[in-house]
């Protein structure tokens, strides 16, 4: 019997009758519908609650890229690069059979320049960081993929679409959930590969295409996501130490990973009604902790939730609350910038929120903009990730049908 992750999986796979659907024999099958107008591409300023087709709040559609144009199959994770000598910007945005590469320096006319393909076979799940020019990708079930290496400077010059190939590829893995880089320490963390037991598998990549085996932290269950940094909060015990601060399932936990060959677990702490603590993110002066689970919607039927935790204790964090969004959908990936938390939430989209005083609860959601329009509580549609730190403002999301969206606050 599929367990409850199974059936979650398998529900994200698109698969109706795992869902729910399907049906029996007997009668004539109905001819499907026509399919639905093509959606807009923008721009379009968000007026009367809409930029274009897309229901919104406060957000402007500077362009939208189909996953066509990328010539790839669906959308999954999207990264960003800021290019210091030219000082353009670019998407790095995941899809089923690669990584497309896109010029988003004017946010109105991005321009496509090409697509590194999948080292295997082609994934539902890409995951991809940056360190020092050079792009990091793994994937998930798709074999022997290992972590594809990209020099990024390549980009620089080019006007129209190549097929690129990676200047190297590590194969101390097979395949890896997900990647997270500390860019001051130029370390990078695998989690959810054959390797670690699922744990953090730490490389060294401070000569960028020269990636070295540097340990392992094992876990239970495996990590499915971490955020790793130099840390600088109130915690004085830790002070300059790099931490790992990791989404493992069923829990969150805190580990102290300055000696890579012998990383320390410093504490661990769970919610009410875990189901899949997905990913999340510190605020900038690493007091608190913000979380999304990718399935307590679905367990348990709650509102889209941000859990919250305070970390200003390292040895004893404490769940303090769970924000409850006006949507039912499934949250994805967030990221926080400043005061503000820019979340990727499937069906719902982006959503923006600001927060004051965590410790009294003070977060509330001031903008949005619904990627997969067709929204339908429930399904796992729509966004899947959000990189909202490029100099100029400009927020890059990926949409797993819709593509990239390039965004502006209003």
């Amino acid at each position: 019997m599929l367990d409850f992750r199974s059936v979650l999986f398998v529900c994200f796979l698109g698969t109706l009758v795992a869902c729910g659907g399907g049906g029996g024999g007997g009668a004539a099958p109905t001819p499907p519908p026509p399919p639905p107008p093509p959606l807009s591409v923008g721009p379009d300023i968000c007026t009367n609650g809409s930029a274009g087709d897309f229901p919104c709040s406060g957000i402007t559609l500077r362009k939208r890229v189909s996953i066509e144009a990328m010539d790839g199959t669906g959308g999954n994770d999207i990264w960003g690069w800021f290019d210091t000598q030219s000082g353009n910007e670019y998407a790095l945005m995941g899809m089923e059979n690669g990584t497309a590469f896109v010029d988003v320096t004017n946010p109105e006319d991005p321009v496509f320049l090409g697509r590194l393909p999948s080292e295997t076979a082609d994934s539902i799940s890409r995951d991809i960081k940056v360190y020092q020019d050079h792009a990091y990708i793994v994937v998930d079930n798709a074999g022997a993929h290992g972590m594809q290496v990209f020099d990024l400077t390549r980009l620089r010059g080019l006007v129209g679409p190549q097929t690129f190939a990676p200047d190297l590829v590590y194969r101390d893995f097979e395949e890896a959930h997900n990647i997270a880089i500390n860019e001051d320490t130029g370390f990078a963390y695998a989690v959810g590969s054959e390797t670690c037991e699922g744990g953090l598998h730490i490389i060294d990549i401070r000569t960028p295409n020269n990636p070295l085996f540097a340990g392992c932290h094992p876990v239970d269950p495996r990590t499915h996501d971490t955020q790793c940094v130099i840390y600088q909060g109130p915690d004085a015990d830790y002070a300059n130490r790099e931490v790992c601060v990791s989404s493992n399932i069923d829990f969150v936990e805190i580990v102290d990973v300055t000696d890579k060959s012998a990383p320390v677990t410093i504490s661990t702490v769970t919610y009410p009604q875990v189901a899949i603590a997905h990913q999340g993110w510190l605020t900038e002066d690493h007091r608190f902790f913000l979380l999304g689970d990718e399935g307590d919607e679905f367990r348990f039927n709650v509102p889209t939730r941000t859990y919250v935790f305070d970390v200003s204790d390292l040895d004893a964090p404490q769940y303090v609350f769970a924000y409850e969004a006006v949507t039912t959908t499934t949250d994805h990936n967030l990221y926080v910038l400043g005061n503000r938390v820019f979340q990727a939430n499937n069906a719902s989209g982006l959503r923006v929120l600001e927060f004051g005083d965590l410790a009294n609860q003070e977060l509330t959601e001031i903008a949005f903009l619904v990627t997969y329009p067709d929204n339908r509580p429930g399904r796992i549609q729509g966004a899947w990730s959000v990189y909202p730190y490029l100099p100029s403002g400009t927020i890059i999301v990926s949409d797993g049908t819709n593509g990239l969206f390039v965004l502006s606050m209003q």
